[in-house]
């Protein structure tokens, strides 16, 4: 089983160093979003837990700085399903930040029962796209100002079951709790593309990552009969860090394609409809209406 699962789970490290750096991690106070703030700490980074819960999100940066000489660790409140909680971060990160040169937009639901953000949006659909469309939207600026910077929008391997259902963005004609979230993900995968074509020139650099099969606290809606496979087929389950290295790796690696989909450290490939430049813009363009913002 060791000799598949290396064969499964690529391998990565890096020796990059990034002190004078700011990164935002999203959903960090657990799983791969812990798990990326603390190498990036480790590496010199001023990194922002941005982050629902700030209990958890205290005790993620507790735990960082006790494994991590010297890391320099803050929490911040940031509700994605909330975009009165996303312009209060957003403000206070231009209020105490200098520079931004990496905005992981890591945090995500999935899977879940029925329910609806506080703007009115489905909420996988709200939190996983429209959330962190509109926390892009409010720091692509300091993105600009402190380039050359990255934007990296984690997405899943089950995007290609995606569709989007342009018609019934929100589910409210009709609500699958896997159509909505693979949805979400190529959503994802779409605003990569159509934003890395929007800045590329301004010096930011966007990527979508495919983190693998990992077992993290966002499986807890996972339907049984996934569940078992999960535990039996353990072996192809990565951990927490080994579900960061992508993100990582994107993060880290000089020179890498922007508006590209990786996945175990490497370009790869990504559907038809996740390549559709017509689907991307349009998405673009809804999504600004639906958040009543105007992003050119």
């Amino acid at each position: 089983m060791s000799v598949l699962r290396g064969l499964i789970i690529k391998r990565w490290s890096s020796d990059v160093r990034l002190d004078g750096k700011t990164a935002i991690v999203t959903g960090a106070n657990t799983g791969i979003g812990k798990e990326t703030a603390k190498d990036l700490a480790n590496r010199g980074a001023r990194v922002i837990l941005a982050c629902r819960d700030l209990v958890k999100a205290e005790q993620a940066a507790s735990d960082i700085s006790r494994d991590v000489e010297n890391a320099n660790v803050v929490v911040r409140k940031l509700d994605l399903a909330d975009t009165k909680s996303i312009c209060e971060f957003a403000e206070l990160i231009y209020n105490t930040e200098k520079s931004l040169h990496l905005l992981i937009n890591n945090a995500g639901v999935a899977i879940c029962p029925y329910s609806t953000t506080v703007d009115g949006f489905e909420t996988q659909f709200g939190v996983n796209h429209l959330g962190h469309f509109f926390l892009t939207f409010l720091l692509i600026d300091l993105l600009k100002h402190s380039a050359p910077s990255r934007v990296i929008n984690v997405s899943s391997l089950v995007h290609p079951m995606g569709k989007i259902h342009f018609e019934d963005l929100n589910s409210e004609k009709n609500y699958h709790p896997v159509k909505a979230y693979v949805q979400s993900k190529l959503a994802n995968i779409l605003f990569t593309r159509e934003l890395a074509s929007r800045v590329e020139e301004l010096g930011v650099r966007v990527y979508a990552v495919d983190p693998g099969l990992v077992n993290t606290d966002i499986t807890r809606h996972l339907m049984k009969p996934v569940q078992f496979f999960v535990k039996t087929f353990g072996f192809m389950i990565k951990t927490p860090a080994e579900g960061a290295y992508t993100t990582l790796y994107c993060a880290l690696t000089p020179d890498l394609p922007t508006g590209s989909y990786y996945s175990n450290c490497a370009v790869a490939s990504c559907s038809r409809a996740a390549k559709d430049d017509n689907s991307a813009s349009k998405l673009w363009a809804v999504s600004c209406h639906l958040l009543g913002i105007r992003w050119r």
